[in-house]
């Protein structure tokens, strides 16, 4: 692993919080990645998902093959900690199918990190890196009713798309593509 930053998070009210970092993970930490996802994804998608479509996309997404593959073929994953431990977790690609646009794949946050800067953190750290590869667009895909919709609205990004995704096994993704303009 390797730290790129540490940032005080801030609240809507602009009062300082935590101070989170961000790491970038390496392959040794897919262990650790899919802990996380363990702790997140069924959270997030259970109460939104048939139990056998979620458990279908875990598999799919946070087998150990899986990952290597998502690292290998670009992703870039980033963990984010504060003082009582590692708290989420994003993955990115810069000029991910055209110039100039950075795909954020996922980004999850422990249910007890939600609301206290972890999310805004690690997508700010993606931005920056966006930036310095001249990309202008961050872009992402958001189950179109997932709640994280306003977190992403408030800091900025836009639906501008809607797209249904076969994912093999009968299931499909219905996610809204969202992006923001960065500079």
């Amino acid at each position: 692993m390797t730290a790129f930053f540490v940032s005080p998070c801030i609240d809507l009210n602009l009062q300082p919080q935590v101070m989170i970092e961000i790491i970038k993970a390496t392959a040794q930490d897919l262990l650790l990645i899919r802990q996380l996802a363990e702790q997140t994804f069924h959270v997030t998608y259970l109460p939104l998902q048939p139990k056998e479509k979620v458990d279908y996309l875990f598999a799919m997404m946070y087998s150990s093959a899986s990952l290597a593959d998502q690292m290998k073929n670009g992703q870039q994953f980033v963990l984010a900690k504060d003082e009582a431990g590692y708290q989420g977790y994003a993955s990115y690609e810069i000029n991910s199918k055209k110039e100039g646009v950075t795909k954020i794949h996922k980004i999850y946050i422990l249910p007890t990190a939600q609301g206290k800067g972890v999310g805004k953190a690690l997508m700010d750290f993606i931005a920056k890196i966006a930036i310095q590869n001249k990309n202008q667009t961050l872009s992402l895909n958001v189950y179109r009713q997932n709640p994280a919709i306003d977190f992403y609205e408030k800091i900025g990004f836009k639906k501008v798309e809607v797209v249904d995704i076969n994912v093999g096994h009968g299931f499909t993704m219905n996610d809204y593509v969202m992006e923001k303009k960065i500079s």
